[in-house]
């Protein structure tokens, strides 16, 4: 079967990747999506193991309509009962990019309505709608004329991992902060440091990986436990054989953060899963830390706005690149800011750079090499 898998701008190759390890065929590039073959195990795996995705969907059924009675009668036409029984609830999420529709909450509306009436014609009832927690997720997807409809096998966003804590004003997404490592193709064979560490996302997500703990082990439940064709045996098995491949880590995970609140909201997350042992943390300026490893990998997510109390933003990366420069040779750092103007004020030269979004924010997710000596000398070392 054909499966959709969504991710954010600039993770497609990074999502590509893991869906070819889990053995996945016919791979295919879309925009903030991966396109791909696989059967009901290659689903299951998708749900509990990708660190990328955000949902995993299933085309069903595709048609097209430039208008409203249109919409009605194609939606309408298509046999819900297969997907849907009278006893469960549902839910319909729906983007638009047509001249045709304005608004999605309206395309939603009349594939609701044509649903209730197909029931209603057959049973002389109709299943009941629950955006919140709806036993049967539809995804509807426009493109001018043309209508997409998947099953949502996810339910919930497996963002979510089950270690997020409220209280952080401003927390990097699960699946970026995952997809930032991934980038940074980090081989858990040398330290990962956040100086910067907030409420924690980049060192769950770098120990989840270290340790290779599957993202969904603390994951209730999927959509898919609720389709017909459930198989809970085959759930329990990947469960189990991808919890076997769990190990301890290679290599320091350490944090830091200035903030008392960011610290404790670490600290809980850290706790939630059990990676006392496995990651560093403490609360201190990040310029106050020096790292005590000849190599490693830096990732931060510094502050973007204007002004971070009387410090003003530029001078504040300034600060942070020349803590770079004299303390962390031999290192790779990473660094994703939203800020264009105050990066340019690290002053290094970054070696590579991808554009990455954080929420709506468009940013700059920007490595710089850190060479023992001149580059010139490091490179001549090499040879």
């Amino acid at each position: 079967m054909k499966i959709l898998i969504k991710t954010f701008h600039g993770l497609e190759q990074v999502l590509a990747k893991e869906l070819a390890d889990l053995g996945a065929k016919e791979v295919q590039l879309l925009n903030r999506a991966v396109m791909c073959e696989g059967d009901q195990k290659l689903l299951y795996r998708a749900n509990f193991e990708l660190r990328t995705a955000l949902r995993v969907l299933v085309p069903i059924h595709s048609f097209t309509a430039t208008n409203e009675q249109q919409l009605y009668q194609k939606a309408y036409a298509f046999d819900w009962s297969k997907h849907l029984k009278l006893e469960q609830t549902f839910a319909i999420n729906s983007v638009v990019n047509s001249d045709h529709f304005t608004h999605s909450q309206f395309v939603a509306l009349k594939i609701k309505d044509a649903i209730a009436d197909q029931f209603r014609s057959k049973f002389k009832k109709r299943p009941s709608v629950d955006v919140e927690y709806a036993d049967i997720r539809f995804n509807v997807y426009v493109n001018q004329a043309d209508f997409s409809l998947y099953l949502d096998s996810s339910g919930e966003s497996l963002h979510r991992r089950g270690y997020r804590v409220q209280g952080h004003f401003a927390p990097l997404n699960e699946v970026l902060g995952a997809g930032m490592i991934l980038l940074s193709e980090w081989e858990s064979d040398v330290a990962f440091i956040d100086l910067m560490c907030g409420s924690g996302t980049l060192l769950m997500e770098s120990c989840l990986i270290a340790t290779q703990t599957p993202p969904g082990i603390k994951r209730k439940s999927y959509s898919f436990q609720n389709w017909t064709d459930y198989r809970p045996e085959l759930l329990n098995q990947i469960r189990k054989e991808s919890m076997s491949n769990i190990v301890e880590p290679r290599a320091d995970i350490v944090g830091s953060d200035i903030a008392s609140q960011a610290f404790q909201l670490s600290k809980e997350a850290i706790s939630s899963f059990g990676f006392e042992s496995y990651i560093q943390l403490s609360q201190k300026p990040f310029d106050k830390y020096i790292p005590s490893y000849e190599k490693g990998i830096l990732m931060m997510n510094p502050p973007y706005g204007e002004r971070m109390g009387n410090k003003d933003m530029n001078a504040f990366y300034a600060e942070i690149g020349s803590h770079l420069k004299n303390h962390f040779s031999g290192f790779d750092a990473w660094l994703i800011s939203s800020n264009f103007t105050a990066l340019k004020h690290i002053g290094l030269r970054p070696s590579r750079k991808i554009t990455l979004y954080n929420a709506a924010l468009e940013c700059k997710f920007q490595k710089f090499s850190m060479y023992k000596g001149s580059k010139k000398a490091s490179k001549q070392m090499d040879n």
